[in-house]
C-alpha cells in the first residue's frame, strides 16, 4: 500500500525498499526505507500551521482507494467505538477513586451517544504521535512509523489534537479536518479510552510521575472535551 498511497499524499513517507522476514537474530519482519529529513514538533512550539498540514495528509490518506486493504478488529484503533465499551468501563472501575470517576463516566456516556461513522473503512494512520511526525520550520514534512496502518474510522487520527496541540492548534486541526461533530466526539473518546485503559493495566509497572501525568491528561480532556 505505501508504494501506490505515497504518490497521493501530500509529504514523503517512508516507501520500502527492501523487506526482511524473521530470522533466528531477529524474530519480527523489518523493513529497508530511506532516510526523511526532519525534527519531531514539541508541545510548546507554534503548531498551527503543522495543524493545518497534517489535517491536509489525514483527508489524503482517507481519499486513498481501499484497495482490499485490512479493516481494523478487536480493540485495535479505529473499529467502531461501541468495541471499547466493555474495556474502558472496565478500566474506569479498576482505577476507582484514583481518577473523577463521575466525570470520565459522564464524558464516555456522552460519546458512546454518539453517531459511528455512517461510511465504509477508510486508511488510518493509527498513531499520529509527535515521534512520528517531522518538521522544518513549522511544516509538516514527513510522516513515519506506518505499524498501526488499516482502515477503519478517521476519528482516531483526532490524537494530535489532544496529545500535542494546545487549544489554538487544535482548533485550527479541527476546523482543517472538516470532521462532524460525531467524529470529533468519538477522537476524544479514543484518547480517553486509551489512557484508561494503559493506566489501569499498567499501574503497578509505571512511574508516579506516569501516572499522575496519565491522570492528568485524562482531566484535560474530561474538562476541555467540548472546547
Amino acid at each position: 500500500m505505501a508504494a501506490a498511497a505515497g504518490a497521493h499524499l501530500p509529504v514523503p513517507v517512508p516507501v520500502p525498499v527492501a523487506v526482511g522476514r524473521p530470522g533466528g537474530d531477529y524474530p519480527w519482519p523489518w523493513t529497508v526505507v530511506p532516510w526523511l529529513d526532519g525534527l519531531n514538533p514539541e508541545a510548546g512550539q507554534d503548531l498551527v500551521d503543522l495543524a493545518v498540514d497534517l489535517a491536509g495528509f489525514v483527508r489524503a490518506m482517507i481519499a486513498i482507494d481501499p484497495m482490499g486493504g485490512p479493516v481494523k478488529e478487536g480493540i485495535q484503533r479505529g473499529v467502531p467505538l461501541v468495541q471499547r465499551d466493555e474495556v474502558t468501563r472496565r478500566s474506569i472501575a479498576a482505577l476507582g477513586d484514583r481518577i473523577d470517576g463521575r466525570a470520565v463516566i459522564a464524558a464516555w456516556d456522552e460519546a458512546m451517544a454518539a453517531d459511528e461513522w455512517p461510511g465504509p473503512p477508510v486508511w488510518l494512520h493509527g498513531d499520529l504521535l509527535a515521534g512520528n511526525l517531522l518538521v522544518d520550520r513549522g511544516r509538516l514534512t514527513g510522516v513515519i512509523d506506518f505499524g498501526g496502518l488499516g482502515r477503519g474510522d478517521p476519528a482516531v487520527e483526532v490524537r494530535p489534537g489532544w496529545s500535542l496541540f494546545d487549544a489554538r492548534a487544535r482548533a485550527a486541526y479541527r476546523e482543517a479536518l472538516g470532521f462532524d461533530e460525531a467524529t470529533w466526539v468519538r477522537g476524544w473518546a479514543w484518547m480517553l479510552s486509551g489512557s484508561l485503559y494503559w493506566l489501569a493495566d499498567l499501574w503497578d509497572f509505571i512511574s508516579e510521575d506516569d501516572r499522575e501525568d496519565t491522570i492528568r491528561y485524562i482531566d484535560y480532556i474530561v474538562r476541555h472535551r467540548h472546547d
